[in-house]
Formats: C-alpha cells, sequence, structure tokens
C-alpha cells in the first residue's frame, strides 16, 4: 500500500496552522483498499499521525499494552505510521526525547461531541442550552474524562485552541468544523479546571486575528491577563429554596420591593486597598442590607470587564463572573446568603453594546460577527463601543443564553436590562450620519425590539419568579406591558422622568421651588403607565453630579442642617410616592463626596449624628414601607392614590393619600419642602385618629422635633372633597407620614357629612 502516507504539502500546511480540516488529516484513519489487494503493511489497517513538538520519537500505545512505532515525519514532531485495527480505536500517545518519556491522550482520536441538534437550533436562533454546548465544559466523551470547547467562528478558515497545557502553540489544537453552523469544536482528554486558554482564529482572507477569549467562557483571568479559563462545574449545595418559591410574589408589581444598589467592587475595601472577595461581601453587605430593610440588591455588572473605570458596563464575558471577586462558586455562596436572609440579588446585565478590546467580540472572525456590519448600526461613537446585531438568529440566541445562564446557574432574581433606550431608537445618543433610519423612514430599531420581546418571554416562560428590569429613559409606551398586547414584556421599568424632575426640584433654593412645583406634581400624571421603579442610581452621584447631599442647594440661605433635613424629606417623599424603591450605595449615609469606583464609601461619616440620622431614617422608612400595605399593594393603579392637595405652590407642600386593599388603612403623606413650619388642615377620608408613623423632622434623625406628638384627630368635618379633616402641623423640610387608625366605628366619617 502506497498512498497512505501524508502529502508533503498536507504536512506543510498543517505545520503552518492552515490546515482547514485537522481530523481529515490527524489521527486515526482506516485505509482506503483497492480491489484485488491483500492487508499490507504488515497486517495494518489503519493509518494514525499526531503532531507532538520536541518528541524524537512517537509511539502509539494501544489499550492491550502494545507499542506501535510511527514515522517521524518532519522535525517539527510530525509523526505517522500505520498500525493494526480498526476504528474506534482506543490509543494513547508515548513520546519520548532525550529529556525523557511521557504519556498523553490524542484529541484527534475521539468523535465530534455536539450533535446535529447543536447546530440546528443554534442556525434556526432557537437553541436555550447554547451556555451548556458551546464554551468549555468538563465531559466524558467516549469513556474518557476532558474538557470540551466549542465556539462559534463561521467566517473562520481556521480555529485553534491555544492554552497553557498547549504553550500557546497555534498548531497544537486546530478544531473540527461543524460546516452546516460555522461551530467549531474539540475535546481534550485528561485536562480540568484552572486552565487558561483562547481561540486562534485564521479569517477567510488568511489573516491571523488577535488571540480571542471564550465568548461562552464561564471564567476568565485577573485583569490585565484576557484568557479565558477552564472551570469546575461542580453542583452548588443550595440552600434557597424556600426563597425561590416566594420568588413570584416577592418581586409582584403588588409587592414592597426596595433597592439597595452596590458597585461590589467600591462597597467596601481593605485596608491596604484590595478588593472584598464574594465571602466577604457575603459576610458585611447582607446582613448590612438586611439591617436596613432592603428587599433586593442589586450588582452593578459582575460579568467579566477588562477596564475598572467602566464599572462592568464595557463587559467582555456575558457569562463570566469578573475576578476581582474571586471564583463563581464565591457569588454562589453569595447569592445562597442574601437568600436565607431574605434578600433577592438582581444583576445588571448589558445586552446593549460591548467594547472593542482586541481579545472580545470585535471582528470575532475576521469579519463583523457579534456586531452589525452596517457601522451606523454596530456602533455607538458616543461610548466607542459596538453594538449587537440582533437580527442575526445566532446572537439573539448567545444573548438569550447569557440571561438565563446568571438566573439558572447562579440563581439571581432577575436583570436590570441597561440601556434600552439605545437599543429601541436607532438614533438614541447618535449625531447625524451616525445611524440610519428605516426604509420608511421610522426610527425603531425593529431587531431590537423583537430581540428583547424574545428574551422576556423566554425568561418568563422558563423561570417565572424572575424579574426583567429595563432601564428606559424615553416615553417608549408599554416597557411593562406583555408582548402579546404589543408591549416589550418587563416586569418593571426605571421611571427615569420622576428622578429627573425630582432631583432638579429639590436641588432647587428653598425660595425658588414654589415656581416649579409642577416638578413634583408632574410625575403622577404617569405613574401608573407601567409598573415603576424610582431610580436614585449610581448615575445621579458621578461625572461631576456630586452626591446627593452635595448636590442640595448651597451658599449662604441654606446651611448643613437644611441639606440634611430637606434630603430626609425627599427621601420620605419618594418611599410614600408610587413606585418600587431604588437607592445607591453611599445615599443611606448622605455622602458628601461624589462616588468613585476606585475607593470604598466614607464609612467614617457614620460617626457624626446627621449621617447616622439618615441611616436610621432609611431603616425606618423600608420597615413601614413593608409593614404598610397601602404604600405598595396598588403602585400601578390610580385605586391606590388620590391627591389631597397638589396645588399649594406658593407653600412648597404637598399631600396624598395611599391605598390597598379594603382591609388596608390608608396612609396620609404630608411633605413640606420649606424651612418654614407649617399648619395645615388637610382632607382625609375617615374621622378618627391617624398616628403619625413617620416624621422626618424627628430629633432621633436629626431634626428639629417638631411634629404631631404621634398622632392627629380628624373630625367629621369636610375638607377639600373629603368628609373628614384635621390641623397637622408641618415640620420645616420634612415629609410626615399618618396612618388611619382602624378602630373608628365603620361610616362614622360618612354619617357625618
Amino acid at each position: 500500500m502506497s498512498d497512505w502516507r501524508a502529502a508533503q504539502g498536507e504536512i506543510d500546511a498543517f505545520l503552518a496552522a492552515r490546515c482547514g480540516d485537522p481530523f481529515a488529516l490527524m489521527g486515526p484513519h482506516s485505509l482506503p483498499r483497492r480491489a484485488g489487494e491483500g492487508r499490507g503493511g504488515g497486517g495494518a489497517t489503519l493509518v494514525v499521525r499526531a503532531f507532538i513538538p520536541h518528541a524524537e520519537h512517537l509511539d502509539v500505545l494501544t489499550d492491550d499494552g502494545t507499542r506501535h512505532p510511527l514515522q517521524r515525519r518532519h522535525d517539527a514532531g510530525f509523526f505517522e505510521g500505520l498500525i493494526p485495527g480498526a476504528l474506534p480505536l482506543s490509543y494513547r500517545l508515548a513520546p519520548r526525547n532525550a529529556g525523557g518519556a511521557w504519556i498523553l491522550d490524542d484529541p484527534y482520536r475521539f468523535g465530534p461531541s455536539l450533535g446535529p441538534l447543536d447546530d440546528h437550533l443554534l442556525v434556526e436562533g432557537t437553541h436555550r442550552r447554547l451556555h451548556e454546548r458551546l464554551g468549555a465544559h468538563a465531559v466524558t466523551h467516549e469513556g474518557t474524562d476532558g474538557v470540551r470547547f466549542a465556539v462559534w467562528a463561521p467566517n473562520a478558515a481556521r480555529v485553534s485552541l491555544v492554552a497553557g497545557f498547549n504553550d500557546w502553540d497555534v498548531r497544537r489544537h486546530p478544531m473540527r468544523k461543524r460546516l452546516d453552523s460555522g461551530l467549531w469544536e474539540i475535546f481534550i482528554p485528561g485536562i480540568g479546571a484552572g486552565q487558561p486558554y483562547k481561540f486562534a482564529i485564521l479569517s477567510r482572507d488568511g489573516e491571523e486575528q488577535p488571540l480571542k477569549a471564550d465568548p461562552y467562557g464561564l471564567a476568565a483571568e485577573l485583569r490585565p491577563s484576557t484568557a479565558s479559563v477552564v472551570v469546575q462545574e461542580a453542583a452548588q449545595p443550595w440552600a434557597d429554596a424556600r426563597w425561590l418559591s416566594q420568588r413570584q410574589s416577592r418581586q409582584a408589581p403588588d409587592a414592597p420591593v426596595s433597592i439597595y444598589e452596590v458597585h461590589a467592587m467600591s462597597w467596601r475595601r481593605h485596608p491596604d486597598g484590595r478588593m472584598y472577595d464574594w465571602d466577604e461581601l457575603a459576610d458585611s453587605l447582607i446582613p448590612y442590607a438586611a439591617d436596613l430593610g432592603f428587599t433586593h440588591l442589586e450588582l452593578m455588572p459582575v460579568m467579566e470587564h477588562p477596564l475598572d473605570a467602566s464599572w462592568g458596563y464595557q463587559p467582555i464575558g456575558m457569562f463570566a463572573p469578573t475576578a476581582r471577586l474571586g471564583d463563581a462558586r464565591g457569588l454562589m455562596r453569595f447569592v445562597d446568603a442574601a437568600h436565607r436572609a431574605g434578600i433577592g440579588v438582581l444583576l445588571d446585565w448589558v445586552p446593549a453594546h460591548f467594547p472593542r478590546d482586541a481579545h472580545g467580540l470585535i471582528r470575532f472572525d475576521g469579519q463583523p460577527l457579534y456586531e452589525h456590519a452596517d457601522p451606523r448600526r454596530g456602533s455607538h461613537r458616543e461610548w466607542g463601543t459596538a453594538v449587537f446585531d440582533y437580527g442575526r438568529r445566532e446572537v439573539a440566541a448567545f444573548l438569550n443564553a447569557s440571561a438565563l445562564h446568571w438566573i439558572e446557574r447562579f440563581h439571581v432574581d432577575g436583570l436590570r436590562v441597561d440601556a434600552v433606550s439605545s437599543m429601541v431608537w436607532l438614533d438614541h445618543g447618535r449625531q447625524p450620519g451616525d445611524w440610519a433610519p428605516n426604509p420608511d423612514g421610522t426610527t425603531t430599531n425593529n431587531e431590537a425590539i423583537a430581540f428583547l420581546r424574545g428574551v422576556n418571554d423566554l425568561v418568563a416562560e422558563e423561570h417565572p419568579g424572575a424579574a426583567m428590569i429595563a432601564e428606559e429613559a424615553t416615553s417608549w409606551p408599554g416597557v411593562t406591558r406583555a408582548t402579546r398586547d404589543d408591549g416589550l414584556g418587563f416586569r418593571f421599568k426605571w421611571n427615569m422622568g420622576w428622578m429627573n424632575d425630582t432631583l432638579r426640584y429639590v436641588a432647587l433654593d428653598p425660595i425658588h421651588r414654589r415656581f416649579h412645583h409642577n416638578l413634583i406634581t408632574f410625575g403622577i400624571t404617569y405613574a401608573f403607565s407601567e409598573n415603576f421603579v424610582l431610580p436614585l442610581s449610581h448615575d445621579e452621584v458621578v461625572h461631576g453630579k456630586g452626591s446627593l447631599l452635595g448636590r442640595l442647594p448651597k451658599g449662604r440661605s441654606v446651611d448643613d442642617w437644611e441639606r440634611f433635613a430637606t434630603l430626609r424629606a425627599y427621601y420620605g417623599f419618594m418611599w410614600g410616592h408610587p413606585g418600587k424603591k431604588l437607592i445607591f450605595m453611599g445615599d443611606e449615609i448622605a455622602q458628601w463626596r461624589e462616588w468613585s469606583e476606585e475607593r470604598e464609601l466614607d464609612w467614617w461619616l457614620l460617626a457624626f449624628g446627621p449621617h447616622q440620622g439618615v441611616q436610621g431614617l432609611v431603616r425606618d422608612l423600608n420597615a413601614l414601607y413593608r409593614g404598610q400595605p397601602a404604600l405598595h399593594r396598588l403602585d400601578a393603579s390610580w385605586d391606590g392614590f388620590r391627591w389631597i392637595d397638589a396645588d399649594d405652590a406658593e407653600n412648597s407642600t404637598f399631600a396624598w393619600l395611599r391605598f390597598g386593599a379594603a382591609e388596608d388603612p390608608p396612609v396620609a403623606v404630608l411633605s413640606n419642602f420649606t424651612p418654614i413650619p407649617r399648619t395645615r388642615r388637610i382632607g382625609l377620608p375617615r374621622a378618627g385618629v391617624w398616628r403619625e408613623v413617620l416624621n422626618t423632622d424627628a430629633a432621633a434623625y436629626g431634626g428639629s422635633g417638631m411634629g404631631n406628638l404621634g398622632r392627629i384627630v380628624a373630625e367629621a368635618v369636610p375638607e377639600g372633597g373629603f368628609p373628614a379633616s384635621a390641623e397637622v402641623l408641618l415640620p420645616p423640610l420634612a415629609t410626615l407620614w399618618l396612618v388611619a387608625e382602624n378602630d373608628e366605628k365603620p361610616g362614622e366619617a360618612e354619617d357625618a357629612t
């Protein structure tokens, strides 16, 4: 038999890392027989080829212990030879040189580890388990333990796995291309967790691309290193079954939801500046949030990202927790501990764009792949980032898999989707020439809209208790409406208009607030159009805006006492307003300095009474908010709200009622945003005792201690369209909450009219 040897051109192409079909050349292959030809070659029926750099000799070691020497065809370490046997053949390779001998498995003796269904579902865009099939996963394949690597690169002429275990040699492990889908795969036997790796991609134009991290990688090296890392995927011993069984009701639109937004890398730091890891955060952050009564933690992106200053909003690893805080198991333990403490965990998730770092998704296989090919849709010049091609089914499936991955593997309770406005509008944040309208002249990004509806429906179907939350800054209609009713399908939407208007209002000198009364009242006109979250997020305390306390009025007319009082009144107003609550870390201690990711919060401020007072107020607000159903049960309905007085612009006071179910006592919320105490007669829906359950001017919070001695008594005297009324003292720069006692006689107020 004379044609079993590889042609020299094939060997040269392989050694030049230009072999597009390595499994057709390497490993074991049956020899074709010619008519009338016997079993020449000494009974050999297979040819085996292998590439082992530094080997001077190479034997094939079969399971019966027999060694079959191969011929060294090239000094670089290319071997081939004939051996007896038939496919499939189990064997190992036994190389040796002057320095010694070693044994290893041959990846090229194994068949494919992905199947045709993976190809079909990927191309169709309906594969729901891509995060389990692509990337690096420890598996047992054909009876051997190892790791399966798989990556999507349809425009590549060759993809090689390069890693620490193969000396980052692009020639060692070129991958098998699954021709129907653009998937490439290889099974590497005998390796385990902790191995750093990347993909070396040759474009179809013959250009070597920068080494790429794994888009589906489950872990990454600590920056500035950029490789993906093989992880051990052993099951986490979760103890949060009770929480998960209650999650649906705890995150419903009628539930009390109070969110503490955290940048995990800077909430606390060690004295030497080191970040806390997940276990240290579990021991400190979770008890802290529980003590203050928050129902949820929202973590700014913890997906792997190259630049600390991006705060995670330019992610590289859509499946990998950042190595800055430890490993994936640490994040799992953190979530588990939060759930056992009765606290939900939300993650910021960024499908709007991705950075252009060379090791990331940009021009992944030498062509636009994850990004839209049209730069007017595939880039965001203001952010210097690339934009996903939402209309490409494989890209949508990638993002869908990422969403499911965090909810399933890490038990997180929902995803806050960043920058939705930039997704649904083609022109959002873009200058003329940087975008193009649809052929019909419209400016909606219909492909992104379809993606958002799809991922929200997918999460709702697979994990109905999980909450998808939109950061959407425009008046897009129906963000939280069901997709079947032409909505986007989110559970909640950040109320950016409320945030902007009310912060503008409290930043005004009190003497000017009467001219801007509508900044407070306007929000109610649309408060029930969506399921809203009221967000005082990290975006409000960065980029020169100052902290919430620091942006309040300054000058000779406003002193520090008034600034603290204004902040407390604002918080009381916010917690009494329709909508779920969110504040950023540091807001609860009235931090003076603007937040920076480079340092921890100014915890030393808690040595001072005014800061202790604000923290104590937040604790009490959360307790009362959770304990009074009227403050949350009808958050998204006009039935849960009625103005008492929206028109007192001259005195900058506001008064309204919150209602729950019929059996829930109503709550009256009264705010005075001037430093002048005021006595008002206010209308109320019933006569009798109303307890003053909250007074942000209480001495315990650092206030003046003015108030109503804990209660007011409403008389059956009509006022402002209500059947009862009472005289109420409104302390300076303060918010009061009055809760109706349930001991009055039914119908008493109505009969008195």
